[in-house]
């Protein structure tokens, strides 16, 4: 190494100056992260929280939400599952994982401190074996939530869950969506409900909530395509996980952006989106999915679009040993939060 280089490295970033962050964003991040002592909390201590925002409890009964931009919020419901259960335990893993952002090195955002964000624990449940009053009770949460002007950004929890939320999201008007999943839940009824984790979609735009003309669902495999003519026939546009590498990523989020254009639109992640091999931990694993990375750059891709509401669904811990699957599932629930910074709705109020 060049003598005089490596000397004026060593007056730079070594001594009196080894803790000197020069980067005007990196220092502004430091700077809203660590304290005077130049230390931050530790990412295992503390009481877990979703993406470690600040915990504020919420009495239903006389629900306070004023200040807030974004609720993050538990669905722990998994009564619609058709294969393996347990997404019940989605939020609870969610809530475990740590060091899953603040910082956004892509969107160059720090969400949960750029916005008014809190974990505001999960939907107070009636019962925990009736799905009808388990959705009745997602519905009146959600719409608590906008009520108050506030976006929700929920975990779940099965795909079921989807179905009431888009119901209290597009009350007044039918909303977009951008759908990642393996399966496009669009079927019609399965051992005689209507309302199971495979059919949320077709049922959302049957209620009138749900514009299909305005919807794109990503990543779609799997044996079950027969069940999912509903998509195109209302007008979806279903891109299957094969072809993927053909149109590449940002071609998909291009695609996205055109589909659903200026209006107000839904994020739903479903993470059987992703291959087994990254997300094991699931319901119904499909193998021949979508890569962590895959998403995450056609996520960043949708920067700008005027978002009302998202959701992260169907990770089931107990089948993952590893806890890869609730670290994909926080992560993009992590993605998804940093585009609010950018929904126009939210911009607006900042």
């Amino acid at each position: 190494m060049d003598k005089a280089k490596l000397e004026s490295l060593r007056q730079r970033f070594g001594g009196d100056s080894a803790a000197t962050i020069y980067d005007p964003v990196f220092a502004g991040v430091a700077e809203r992260l660590f304290d005077k002592k130049g230390t931050r909390v530790a990412p295992y201590a503390g009481v877990p929280t979703l993406l470690d925002a600040p915990y504020r409890p919420i009495d239903w009964a006389k629900p306070d939400l004023s200040g807030l931009d974004v609720a993050l919020l538990g669905v722990p419901m998994d009564l619609g599952i058709t294969n393996r259960n347990g997404c019940r335990f989605g939020p609870r893993a969610l809530r475990a994982i740590e060091r899953v952002g603040p910082f956004h090195h892509v969107l160059k955002c720090m969400p949960t401190r750029d916005l008014a964000v809190a974990d505001i624990g999960d939907v107070p449940f009636r019962s925990r074996f009736d799905l009808e009053r388990s959705h009745e009770d997602i519905e009146q949460t959600i719409a608590t939530i906008i009520a108050a002007g506030v976006v929700p950004l929920s975990v779940g929890g099965d795909h079921s869950m989807t179905l009431p939320i888009l119901k209290a999201i597009g009350r007044d008007r039918p909303v977009g969506m951008i759908h990642i999943d393996a399966h496009c839940d669009t079927a019609g009824p399965f051992d005689g409900s209507r309302f199971h984790h495979g059919g949320p979609f077709r049922q959302a735009v049957l209620e009138g909530v749900l514009d299909p003309e305005r919807t794109i669902q990503i990543g779609i495999r799997g044996s079950s395509d027969y069940l999912w003519e509903f998509s195109t026939v209302s007008g979806m546009t279903v891109i299957h996980a094969e072809q993927v590498s053909a149109l590449g990523c940002g071609k998909i989020a291009d695609l996205a952006r055109e589909k659903v254009g200026d209006g107000p639109v839904y994020l739903s992640f479903d993470i059987d989106s992703l291959d087994p091999s990254f997300a094991p931990g699931t319901g119904t694993p499909e193998v021949g999915g979508l890569m962590t990375r895959e998403v995450q750059e056609i996520l960043r891709g949708l920067k700008g679009i005027d978002f009302v509401g998202g959701d992260v669904v169907e990770v089931a811990p107990q089948y993952d040993a590893t806890t890869n699957t609730a670290h994909a599932g926080a992560q993009m629930l992590f993605e998804i939060l940093s585009l609010m910074v950018f929904s126009p709705r939210l911009a607006k109020k900042s």
